[in-house]
C-alpha cells in the first residue's frame, strides 16, 4: 500500500540536486504544499504536484509504485506540459477537485512573502502578475 510517507520519500528522490529560484533545495517547496493541505490524498498530491512536470517521474511510475489512482489523476492534471498556454492548463486542473485544492495551496506557498523576499524585484513583479491571472482564471473555471 503507497502511503503518504512513500509519496515523500519519491518526491525527495525526485527533486535531489533541483533548487528554486532563490537557490534553495527545491523539495522544500512541495513539502511546504503538502503541509498546507487536510487529507492523505491532498497531500499526497501536494508533495508529489512537480514531480512529473520537472523530474524523469511520469504518471506510469506512481501507479507502478501503487500511488492512488486518485492522486495520479490529480498529479497528471496539475503537470503543466511544454508550451501549453495557461488557460488550457488552469482549465484541467480545474476539472479534477484535488488538483485544484493542490493547486490554491502551491499559488499560496510560491507568493509567500517569506519566499518572495528571496527574489529580486522583477522576478517578483512577473510571479505577482502571473499568479494572479492563475489565481483569477481558476476561480473563473471552478465556478
Amino acid at each position: 500500500m503507497f502511503t503518504l510517507s512513500d509519496a515523500i520519500t519519491l518526491a525527495t528522490a525526485a527533486h535531489d540536486g533541483q533548487v528554486d529560484k532563490s537557490g534553495r533545495p527545491y523539495i522544500g517547496h512541495p513539502l511546504r504544499v503538502m503541509a498546507s493541505v487536510e487529507g492523505e490524498h491532498a497531500q499526497m498530491a501536494a508533495v508529489l504536484h512537480d514531480v512529473i512536470e520537472d523530474t524523469p517521474v511520469t504518471a506510469d511510475d506512481l501507479t507502478a509504485r501503487g500511488c492512488p489512482a486518485e492522486v495520479v489523476d490529480a498529479v497528471v492534471a496539475l503537470s503543466h506540459l511544454p508550451e501549453e498556454p495557461q488557460d488550457v492548463y488552469l482549465r484541467r486542473v480545474a476539472a479534477n477537485p484535488l488538483a485544484v485544492i493542490v493547486k490554491r495551496a502551491d499559488i499560496a506557498d510560491n507568493l509567500s512573502p517569506a519566499r518572495m523576499a528571496r527574489l529580486d524585484d522583477e522576478t517578483q513583479a512577473r510571479l505577482e502578475i502571473k499568479y494572479a491571472t492563475a489565481l483569477r482564471l481558476l476561480a473563473q473555471f471552478v465556478s
